[in-house]
């Protein structure tokens, strides 16, 4: 099917932000970049509006209605993960009984027109957009950072210099195993001996 990438990359993003999620502590939910300016989301603040934001996407220009409340009742970090999940996990499995003529078939995107695919691709990068603001905010906090996409300082630097990529976690059942029972992430390589950017002046 034409539109399988589409699919292929939700699979993947939506296992990314819980991920993501997993690499802060309970404590860090209500810190924000800057502790006075509010203008800058704290973590429990960008994790609703992910779960709220989605479902509102999905919902409204996809016509996909998972029948649940988009945000957990215990609003922990650990039960917004597991909320996610599960909604995003049905909409996955929804978006794999679309054909091509859903895909390519027009919808409402605010106040104008767009296909269905367009919006997907559109959505993903919101998610994606809004993740980075989340690791940014843990760099911040002087937390080490797994992989997300590639390597990171922590997993071995630079991908030309052959850093691996490293996952907290192999799954996502090993993640809320892992994180029910306190956190059982990987262990990090760390930065190793080489320059952790493309600008040879920072050493690490």
């Amino acid at each position: 099917m034409r539109y399988e990438f589409l699919i292929e990359t939700y699979e993947t993003e939506r296992v990314k932000v819980v991920s993501a999620w997993s690499m802060f502590t309970d404590q860090d939910l209500p810190i924000r970049p800057h502790p006075t300016d509010t203008r800058g989301r704290s973590l429990h603040e960008h994790m609703v509006h992910q779960c709220v934001s989605e479902d509102f996407w999905f919902r409204t220009m996809l016509d996909i209605d998972v029948g649940a409340p988009p945000l957990p009742k215990d609003e922990t970090r650990l039960e917004f993960m597991r909320q996610y999940a599960e909604d995003s996990g049905k909409r996955l499995a929804v978006l794999r009984d679309k054909d091509e003529t859903w895909w390519e078939g027009e919808t409402t995107f605010f106040d104008v027109r767009r296909s269905r695919a367009w919006v997907m691709t559109r959505r993903m990068t919101h998610t994606a957009h809004h993740r980075g603001q989340q690791l940014a905010l843990l760099r911040m906090l002087g937390r080490e950072e797994y992989s997300n996409y590639g390597p990171t300082a922590d997993t071995g630097g630079l991908m030309q210099n052959n850093a691996p990529t490293v996952y907290p976690y192999p799954s996502l059942e090993a993640l809320f195993e892992g994180e029910a029972g306190g956190g059982r992430k990987r262990a990090l390589p760390g930065p190793g001996q080489q320059s952790v950017t493309e600008w040879p002046a920072v050493k690490k």
